[in-house]
């Protein structure tokens, strides 16, 4: 069997990147210690069963090689990636773990999973069938997942191909070394489709009896210990985003966002800010405009909704539409000489965490998370 590459990365996580901090508008810090936390305390929660560690979409927007670095670090020896080109940097950090790819097998992908030791998902009868091609002309048996879909309706295969798979397992080989699914409403304890899916998982995972099930994701930690099986696999809790809504967080906040002021303007009443002319003045207004925009990550969409960001300790209104590069905050009720030129205001930390920030912006903290640009400096905290 080919061994996994022997990595050639310094043991120590880069601790800036990105622009400098005196060019960039804006500094985004990952506090890296937080995730190590979170991820121990996961790991605690569901022993024996093991945790693994998703760290897609580079590691939802907080740096792939260096969440893996500290996740290692932590112990976990598993992670999923969605595309194969992270499994290739998740291997250079990760020389020894088990690496699975979520998107699958693709036509021709057979040599990539073999230089990156990694795993594909296998999702679909037709992915199965050249999986299978690709295993029995190259002689490869670095092992495959295979999804099972139960309620999702996204990617997966069904539970009658699931069946015909595990009779056609007694005879053929196909390198099948973890059977997982998908909770699709892990967020809502209560909704019925959680127990359907845990009950089905349970029934078709009684016809591969020796390869480890996964079902899991951040929240299904949280439903029932019947839904940990023998992998689970955190993604966003890790990176402190609440797997429990309605709920204190028990995950410790890992990412800060804070963003440079370029100007403070006066605004007379009944005059407007931004494109569209969407706000207007109602008195007479300071306005602080922000070096970020929808191209840093902040939803555009979050210009109609209540967002507020915070300076000097307290909530200030954002106005108007957000643009590219810019937004405007109304900074009227603060104490002249509280915000000026050059002051970093808050955009994500303290009481404005992940999930207040999406709940504001009209969507979830995953999104603001895995949306947040690279034209900030980037500062990980070990």
């Amino acid at each position: 069997m080919a061994r996994p590459p022997q990595s050639t990365a310094s043991p120590n996580p880069v601790t800036t990147g990105g622009p400098s901090e005196a060019e960039a508008g804006g500094i985004l810090t990952i506090d890296l210690s937080a995730i190590f936390d979170n991820y121990r305390a996961l790991a605690v929660k569901v022993m024996p069963t093991e945790c693994a560690a998703v760290v897609k979409a580079d590691a939802y927007g907080c740096g792939l090689d260096q969440v893996t670095a500290a996740l290692s670090r932590a112990g976990c020896k598993t992670f999923f990636v969605a595309h194969l080109d992270e499994a290739r940097r998740v291997r250079k950090l990760a020389p020894e773990a088990v690496i699975y790819v979520l998107n699958g097998f693709a036509v021709g992908s057979g040599p990539g999973f073999v230089e990156a030791y990694a795993r594909p998902v296998i999702n679909s009868s037709v992915e199965l069938a050249e999986w299978d091609q690709f295993i029995a002309t190259s002689g490869w048996n670095g092992g495959a997942g295979l999804h099972v879909d139960t309620g999702m309706n996204r990617l997966g295969l069904s539970l009658d191909e699931t069946a015909a798979v595990a009779v056609r397992m007694q005879s053929e080989n196909h390198g099948i070394t973890l059977l997982m699914s998908h909770f699709a409403c892990a967020d809502q304890p209560r909704h019925p489709l959680n127990d359907q899916q845990i009950r089905q998982f349970r029934e078709i995972r009684t016809l591969f009896r020796g390869t480890p099930g996964s079902l899991a994701n951040s929240s299904g930690i949280f439903l029932d210990p019947s839904a940990y099986c023998d992998i689970v696999r955190p993604g966003a809790a890790l990176y402190g985003v609440n797997p429990t809504p309605g709920r204190p967080n028990p995950m410790k906040p890992a990412i800060g966002l804070q963003c440079r002021v370029l100007q403070i303007r006066s605004v007379p009443r009944n005059a407007t800010v931004g494109y569209g002319a969407t706000w207007t003045a109602k008195r007479a207004s300071r306005i602080a405009v922000i070096a970020a925009g929808y191209a840093d990550g902040l939803l555009r969409a979050a210009s109609a909704a209540e967002r507020d960001v915070l300076i000097a300790g307290k909530r200030c209104r954002m106005v108007g539409r957000i643009s590219m590069d810019l937004l405007a905050v109304d900074v009227t009720d603060l104490a002249e000489g509280a915000v000026r030129r050059g002051s970093l205001v808050t955009l994500i930390g303290g009481e404005l965490d992940l999930d207040t920030v999406g709940a504001q912006s009209g969507t979830i903290g995953y999104e603001v998370l895995s949306s947040l640009g690279h034209r900030y400096h980037r500062v990980w905290k070990s």
